[in-house]
């Protein structure tokens, strides 16, 4: 399995409970605005641990209530894309897309990462020239380069025009077909959903 989660958190008077068993592919949490999708991403991420129940990823326990397994953040390896690109605005779009790369032994070539994104051409940009969609590719891009065992997309084409929104669609389709890791996407547009995921779970 892709994804095996079983979670239940308490967010001031909101109980958040998901249960999610999915296949290889592409994963979207459907559901509208303050629903909780986002702190799914978190929980499967370890910035917030649930109350209850479990994370597995690719057959293997990242925090489970009962056992007592909680993974620190940085070893669970999770691809976080958040809603906002979160470039670093001192360094170039080369050095963001290098930043937390593991080694050189593991994980995708840099210069295949970079022509699956189409962004040979904004290496030597600064993050405050970039466009929305451009700035999305570049942050899909140092998520992928940290040599993630799964991808989290948090809202990958919110605040997005319409073309620059079907440019970062064409590449997560790429993404879900090509790369072939475990994605959870949160989405609350229903078309998205339906184009991209392999699986799609209503919350």
């Amino acid at each position: 399995m892709s994804f095996d989660l079983d979670l239940t958190r308490r967010l001031g008077d909101a109980v958040i409970a998901c249960r999610i068993v999915a296949d290889t592919g592409l994963t979207v949490l459907f559901g509208a605005s303050g629903a909780g999708k986002t702190s799914v991403l978190n929980m499967v991420a370890g910035l917030i641990a649930p109350d209850a129940g479990h994370v597995r990823v690719g057959g293997e326990t990242l925090f489970d209530a009962v056992a007592g397994i909680d993974v620190p953040v940085a070893e669970r390896r999770a691809g976080y894309v958040f809603q906002e690109p979160r470039l670093f605005p001192h360094l170039r779009v080369r050095a963001n897309l290098l930043y937390g790369r593991r080694g050189d032994d593991g994980g995708l070539d840099v210069d295949e990462t970079i022509a699956l994104l189409g962004i040979a051409h904004l290496l030597d940009r600064w993050p405050r020239t970039l466009s929305g969609g451009e700035a999305r590719r570049v942050a899909i891009g140092r998520a992928l380069l940290s040599d993630p065992r799964f991808l989290l997309l948090d809202e990958p084409l919110s605040s997005l025009d319409r073309a620059r929104r079907e440019e970062i669609m064409v590449l997560i389709e790429r993404l879900r077909d090509a790369v072939r890791m475990p994605i959870l996407m949160v989405t609350h547009d229903r078309d998205e959903a339906a184009r991209l995921g392999t699986r799609v779970v209503e919350i």
